[in-house]
This record gives C-alpha cells, structure tokens and sequence, in this order.
C-alpha cells in the first residue's frame, strides 16, 4: 500500500524524533492495518510484520546490503569499507570470520569475571541516598570500557570514546560537521594504534585485525578501520540502549523486579524480554535486487526496504495477545533485536552476559531502585537511546 504511514506525536517514521518519542503505540496500529508500507517522505517500503523481517533478512540474493543499511544511507555512495554492515555473501562471511572467535559463547563467558569487577566499580561509585543519572552512572560506562578493553586500547581515553562513539551514532541520522570532524579524529587515533599493533602485537582484537587475512591477502586499512568503529560503536551503544531500557522497564513493572529478586535464575530469560521490549536497533535496511513481493505489495528492483525491528517485536502473531505487555517469564521469544540471517549480530552473547551482569548486580544490592522521572531519548531513526534519566538506586 502507498501513503504515508502513522506517525507518533505527529512525526513520520523517517524522522529522527520518531523514535525518541512514544512510537510503540503508532507502530502497532501500523503492523494492522498496513503492514508493508511505502513512505513518500523517506522513499521507502515499512516493514512492521515479523514474518516479513525475517523473509527478507534471510534472502540477500533478492535484499542486499550494500546500497544502505540506514535510513540516513538512502542516497548517498555507500562504500563497503565503511562497516561489515554494507557487505553481502560472500564477502561478508569472510570477513565475519575475522571477529567472530573473539565473540563465540566460550569466550565471552570467560569474560564474566571482568565485566562482573567493572560493574562493582561503577556500582561502588555511586551514592544510593542521592538521585543520579543512570546512564552517566553504569549504563554508558559499563558496555564502553568492555570493549574498549577488547579492543586493547587504553583505560585513560575512556572519556574520548564516549565522544566519539556518540558523535558517530548522531551522525548515523544527522551527519554534520561537528559530528564529521570527531569522526576523523577516531579514524586518526585508530589509525595511530593499529600501527602500533603492526609494529607490537598484543592478545587483543585490533592485534587480530592487523594480522588477518581474507584470501591470502590481510585487510586493507580502510577495512581494518572499519571493522574499528563498528566494533566500538556498535558494540557499546546498542548494549548501553540494552541496559538502560532495560532497567525503566523493570522499575516500572515491580511485582516482576520482585520475582527476578526471588529467583535470580530466571534473569537470562528476562535478558531476552528486555532485548524485545526496547528493541535497541529500531529498523534497518534492504535494497530490492529484482522486482518482487513482499506482503502482497509490489516491490520494485531498487527499492529501498526498511525492517522495523521495533514493530517486529510486538506482532501478536508471534507473540500473543499480550505481544504489548512486559513479561519477564516469556517463552518462547524469537524476537528480532539482533537482526535475523547472516547479519545476525556478532556481539549478541556479550551484550546477553552484560545485561545479565548488570540486573544480577544492581538487585542484589538495591532491588528497590526508583526511577525518579522520565528518560530523555535522542534523536534517531536507528536507536532507541536513553540519553539520561533520574534514578535512586536505595529506592524511594
């Protein structure tokens, strides 16, 4: 079907404060009633229906990724070094295998021990009588410092990645020239310490990339650098969206907070309910190969197709009548937070064993922590992010 679709608080779902308002509401009423979608503001095709996201996540022979896997991308030249986002098979299982040892089960498992330090730091920090911001407090921090330390970079430049990091992502929707010149200096300060993992290899991931090799041949330095800021951006925002989101909703639902406190085994599966719930990565993108069907509607070779994932993860015919509740004991959950198919997200057990770090610590010490107003969320047509939002840790 062709129009513009509903919007929340009067913006459409290509704008960047779509998001960053109350879309839940606008995109289930968008799932029933027209589930695919064209956009004449953004010039593309909605997808809100679960089965649909998953049809074409698993067919890049018809959807590819290298015309633009961002709203933001349509229109202008994608370049394939920019992210393992924008490649397609085979390419891209190649290069997936560089990394993706570095984030198999077993060996985010052995990260346990530090990331469990890390969070009893931040935790040790903060003064639980007195309201704080949760995200400056744990939530930003936390995801960071993990993979900053996988990375192998210094603990000193901590506050530059922060920056860095959260200048790339607005620059994901609105790329500007403050946002281009903090881009360049991260491109600069990886540049300056690849070079010294060429010269001093180390046990570590840029170590790893600087020494991989993809058919014979080791990755340019374009490559390299960006295999860096997907590994830095993504892997801290995404889990930063995670543990924050994650920790409102709990607040906001204190007869299921109570019951993870009773029974601490049951954090995983609520892990999994926090993923579909605030669903950090909203929507991405296809671009159509060929002229096809998606839904009944008549998709045109180079159509720009954009998954929404938030509207995927509320679709009663997966998950219920009661798709729009909280439910911390729900079984099954095939929610689509991490994407679908070969683009399934690399670091989805390390942001499982964060988050399962994170509630596990925090209601083991205050399993009463208030939220003392409501979270501010940023701009984006990508990520749901919490920006700030006023917490008592010793409760009310």
């Amino acid at each position: 079907m062709t129009g513009d679709a509903g919007d929340a608080g009067g913006l459409g779902l290509g704008h960047p404060g779509f998001f960053a308002g109350e879309p839940d509401g606008a995109l289930s009423d968008e799932r029933r009633r027209c589930p695919v979608r064209w956009h004449d503001d953004g010039q593309f095709w909605a997808l809100c229906r679960h089965a649909d996201v998953v049809a074409v996540s698993r067919d890049p022979e018809r959807f590819f990724s290298s015309g633009g896997v961002l709203m933001a991308d349509r229109g202008r030249e994608i370049a394939a070094q920019d992210s393992i986002l924008y490649l397609d098979p085979p390419r891209h299982g190649q290069y997936r295998k560089l990394v993706n040892r570095a984030f198999t089960p077993r060996r985010v498992a052995e990260l346990e021990p530090r990331i469990r330090a890390m969070t009893r730091q931040l935790l040790d920090a903060v003064d639980p009588r007195e309201p704080v911001d949760l995200v400056e407090a744990l939530t930003a921090p936390l995801p960071l410092w993990v993979i900053a330390e996988l990375l192998g970079l210094p603990a000193d430049d901590r506050a530059d990645f922060r920056r860095w990091s959260d200048a790339v992502m607005q620059a994901a929707t609105d790329l500007t020239e403050d946002t281009a010149l903090l881009a360049l200096e991260l491109f600069g300060y990886f540049e300056r310490h690849l070079d010294a993992r060429t010269a001093h290899p180390a046990d570590d991931l840029l170590t790893a990339l600087v020494q991989a090799e993809v058919d014979g041949e080791t990755l340019s330095r374009q490559d390299q650098l960006g295999f860096c800021m997907t590994l830095l951006v993504a892997g801290n925002e995404t889990t930063r969206a995670l543990l924050s989101g994650g920790l409102v909703a709990l607040a906001e639902a204190p007869e299921q907070r109570a019951a993870l406190v009773a029974d601490p085994s049951a954090v995983p599966a609520a892990v999994e309910e926090m993923l579909r719930w605030v669903t950090p990565i909203m929507a991405m993108a296809r671009t159509a190969a060929v002229d096809t069907d998606i839904g009944g509607c008549d998709v045109r070779k180079g159509d720009y197709v954009v998954m929404v994932y938030g509207a995927a993860n509320r679709d009663e015919e997966v998950f219920g009548a009661d798709a729009e509740r909280f439910d911390v004991t729900r079984s099954p959950n095939p929610h689509l937070a991490f994407g679908f198919g070969e683009h399934f997200c690399i670091g989805a057990p390390l942001a499982r064993l964060e988050a399962r770090v994170v509630i596990d610590e925090v209601l083991r010490r205050w399993p009463d922590y208030a939220v003392l107003g409501p979270p501010r969320r940023a701009p984006s047509t990508l990520l749901r992010q919490i920006t700030s939002v006023p917490v008592r840790f010793a409760g009310p």
